[in-house]
């Protein structure tokens, strides 16, 4: 893949990972049951753009906001003036500000894709072997190969195709192989390390465990600089010829770390993953489908499911019964944080919001859009499918922008059978829709899925592909005076908010180059 590529051509694109590990790892980190309402609860092969012919989603604004409390997770009504103001205000089918589907041309653009350029010999690997079993989801798995490529290089190790742990709630059985191009991720990388599939049959009967050859998360501090690995990695390997790291989620830090290390960070993400033919094949019909009715589109990522709102310890208006979901939900999945939260005083979840810790909801999140602009007819492709509350969490979504579309509506039951069950292979797609639209909006700035999307638009925008991230911190301020704002001063001050955010800058220090590429690393700055 050039470095050149066509944003619109998935066969430019990348991917994400799934899951497959170890028992005992499994036995500690497997997620239990927990019932998801999916966004669209059945796939359709209608063409339509358009949701507003659906009884169950088209819904006026008056009845809408009355229903967004109806469902699994009800809504306090502190948001219903304003999606109201919002209404009136959409109504009056406004021009959209210039800038809108614009990112600074000049600046942005002066920075060109040059991870491809390579200033050093291959490694042989003959330290020994390096195998990763990455947990997380497929995003974070992506991050723990591009880290463990720069471990193996650092370690002059050879690495073995990486694994990926199996999780009770994805379900997902999916492998390196079912996602990524295999032999394009071990050619393109030749001139780099060295990649095996499988360890020697003679390491292949060990108990690597038993051996003191496992290194899991707890052994590894997050974020470790490139001399821990030399210091307390590299006597292991030397010794038993073989290191399996178990987890490797962030384990590898941004900086310091030597120039070409990092570049080779690039080049794995940007240049080495490339999608298998199936899933590059139908997210090109997806993308056609999108742009078959609309010359362009939206994409958001609503960063709502209920891991992210476990995780976050803030409240989103569901009251007791919310509470009591949530803090189930973190007894099993986050153990640690339960018993942190038992015995420390934390911050309130009003704090957190405060403070723009807290996910935004779909209500914040349209409020944002409809501030910044965007016209009613707008359309827009929603990615991810397991919003915690269900349909009726985004009724003030599609109340307002009803040509509002998922994977799900574009593409027809006969063409998603092949991802079904498959729920890495099914974000893949939600990859490439949000990866080659005319605008990208995040909702949460710490959403992996957000972050590598983000990452791409700038390294293969040029200078063209806009992203949105809000600050939550400002936004936070302004929603707290949903109860007296007037729409004017609500509109101004989010515009203000997230145009700061649109300033071209070069990665900031320890940052991370899949989100940040914009580095000598990773770009090469023009004149």
């Amino acid at each position: 893949m050039s470095s050149s590529a066509d944003l619109s051509n998935p066969h430019s694109l990348p991917t994400h990972s799934p899951r497959l590990g170890q028992n005992k790892w499994k036995r500690k980190r497997e997620r239990g049951k927990v019932v998801w309402l999916q966004l669209d609860d059945e796939t359709s092969g209608n063409k339509d753009m358009s949701v507003q012919n659906s009884p169950s989603i088209s819904v006026s604004i008056k009845d809408g906001l009355k229903k967004i409390g109806e469902g699994k997770m009800p809504r306090k009504d502190t948001y219903d003036r304003m999606l109201a103001l919002a209404a009136h205000s959409l109504a009056k089918n406004k021009h959209e500000p210039k800038d809108l589907w614009q990112e600074p041309f000049v600046p942005a653009s002066a920075w060109r894709p040059c991870a491809d350029h390579r200033d050093w010999n291959p490694s042989e690997g003959n330290n020994g072997y390096i195998l990763v079993t990455a947990n997380g989801g497929m995003n974070q798995q992506r991050v723990a190969v591009c880290n463990a490529v720069v471990i193996a290089r650092l370690l002059n190790s050879s690495l073995v195709i990486p694994r990926f742990m199996y999780s009770s709630v994805w379900r997902d059985v999916s492998q390196f192989s079912h996602i990524y191009q295999e032999e394009h991720f071990i050619n393109y990388l030749t001139p780099d390390i060295r990649i095996v599939k499988e360890l020697p049959k003679e390491l292949q009967s060990q108990d690597l465990e038993a051996i003191g050859s496992t290194v899991t998360d707890v052994d590894v501090p997050k974020e470790s600089e490139p001399s821990f690995y030399l210091k307390s990695i590299l006597p292991i390997l030397l010794k038993n010829r073989v290191v399996h790291f178990v987890g490797f989620g962030n384990r590898l830090a941004f900086d310091p770390i030597p120039f070409q290390l990092q570049r080779l960070r690039c080049r794995c993400n940007f240049l080495a993953l490339q999608f298998v033919p199936k899933i590059q094949e139908t997210g090109a019909l997806l993308l056609q489908r999108l742009r078959k009715h609309a010359s362009r589109y939206l994409a958001i990522h609503l960063r709502f499911e209920i891991d992210m709102l476990a995780h976050s310890l803030c409240e989103y208006g569901g009251g007791e019964e919310e509470r009591k979901e949530l803090e189930a939900y973190r007894e099993i999945h986050f153990p640690a944080l339960t018993h942190l939260k038992k015995t420390t005083e934390l911050r309130s979840p009003a704090l957190l919001r405060s403070e723009g810790l807290c996910p935004l909801t779909p209500e914040e999140a349209v409020l944002m859009l409809a501030a910044l602009g965007f016209r009613r007819k707008t359309h827009m492709f929603i990615a991810g499918a397991n919003i915690y509350g269900g349909r009726s969490r985004l009724t003030a979504l599609t109340s307002l922008y009803p040509n509002l579309v998922t994977k799900e509506k574009l593409l027809s039951a006969t063409e998603l059978k092949p991802f079904m069950n498959f729920s890495s292979q099914l974000a893949a797609l939600d990859f490439i829709a949000c990866t080659a639209s005319d605008a990208f909006a995040m909702t949460d700035s710490g959403s992996q899925l957000s972050s590598l999307v983000s990452g791409f638009r700038i390294y293969y925008g040029g200078g063209k592909m806009p992203t949105i991230r809000p600050n939550k911190r400002r936004l936070a301020d302004i929603f707290m005076k949903n109860n007296t704002i007037e729409w004017k001063i609500f509109e101004q001050r989010v515009r203000k908010a997230v145009r700061q955010a649109k300033h071209v800058f070069e990665r900031p220090k320890a940052r991370s180059v899949y989100r940040y590429p914009r580095c000598k690393e990773c770009m090469c700055l023009t004149e």
